[in-house]
């Protein structure tokens, strides 16, 4: 939304009985270190036992009103624009399949489990360039990719915006092995019930597997602008000028017209 961190406080969930302290210990340090590097500290927290680790940061932040970014003010023709690719939901999924004897293990059959390497690189990449080269552009709204997956969260919107998308399958960009980790059965169950839930709303014109892409659950995933045609050159000089990856996957339709998933 444009806002500086400026404050954060930790909260933990661990299950001291199966898994050792010095875990927790680096999961602490972990997002005190990618604190840090977004510029703010972690000043206390709490922690509770819990049968799954859990890890995250309630931050505070400052924004100036006036140039605050939100979900609910894109304007028909806008440009959509992705600041990461999609995927990392579906392999990290086989991943714990590639690891996991029973049934995931048989469902990959023979099939390795993906190099994370390069999910776990955007996954640990901040949004903060990204964030300040679309408070300079002005751009008319945006959102982050998270849990809704890209589906998801374009749904929010353009619900909360009064209007409808096209998004052109062929341009968003995926991670690699995403589709081929996807037709070997690795599917989150967030992914799922996403697919479930959305695909009703849309008017798809891309196969079930490509839909389920679009819905892939993503752990940091990257920014969803919409932007006019005026600030647009300004939005992808300031990128580029950054060496940020951004991709155009779309556009923002008419009042009332549904999303459109386009080969």
């Amino acid at each position: 939304m444009g806002a500086t961190p400026i404050l954060g406080i930790a909260i933990a969930a661990f299950p001291t009985d199966k898994l050792p302290l010095h875990v927790l210990e680096e999961i602490l340090a972990g997002g005190a270190a990618k604190a840090a590097e977004a510029g703010f500290p972690v000043a206390g927290g709490h922690t509770i036992i819990d049968d799954v680790p859990k890890y995250g940061l309630a931050v505070t932040g400052i924004v100036d009103i006036d140039r605050l970014v939100r979900n609910s003010t894109a304007k028909e023709g806008d440009a959509l624009y992705l600041s990461k690719p999609i995927g990392n939901g579906i392999l990290v999924s086989a991943h714990r399949a590639a690891t996991t004897k029973g049934r995931l293990r048989r469902m990959l059959g023979s099939k390795d489990g993906p190099d994370l390497a390069e999910a776990i690189r955007w996954m640990t990449t901040l949004n903060r360039d990204v964030a300040r080269a679309m408070v300079e552009a002005g751009v008319n709204a945006a959102t982050d990719v998270t849990g809704y997956g890209l589906l998801g969260h374009l749904l929010e919107m353009t619900g909360s915006s009064g209007l409808g998308a096209r998004i052109s399958m062929s341009s968003v960009p995926l991670l690699g092995g995403a589709r081929e980790y996807l037709e070997a059965g690795a599917v989150p169950a967030g992914t799922l019930r996403n697919l479930a839930g959305f695909e009703s709303r849309v008017h798809s014109e891309v196969s079930r597997n490509d839909l389920t892409l679009l819905c892939d659950a993503q752990t940091s995933g990257g920014l969803l602008m919409s932007v006019s045609a005026t600030q647009e050159p300004r939005l992808k000089s300031l990128l580029d000028e950054s060496g940020l990856f951004y991709a155009k996957i779309g556009s923002m339709s008419g009042s009332g017209e549904p999303v459109e998933i386009l080969p």
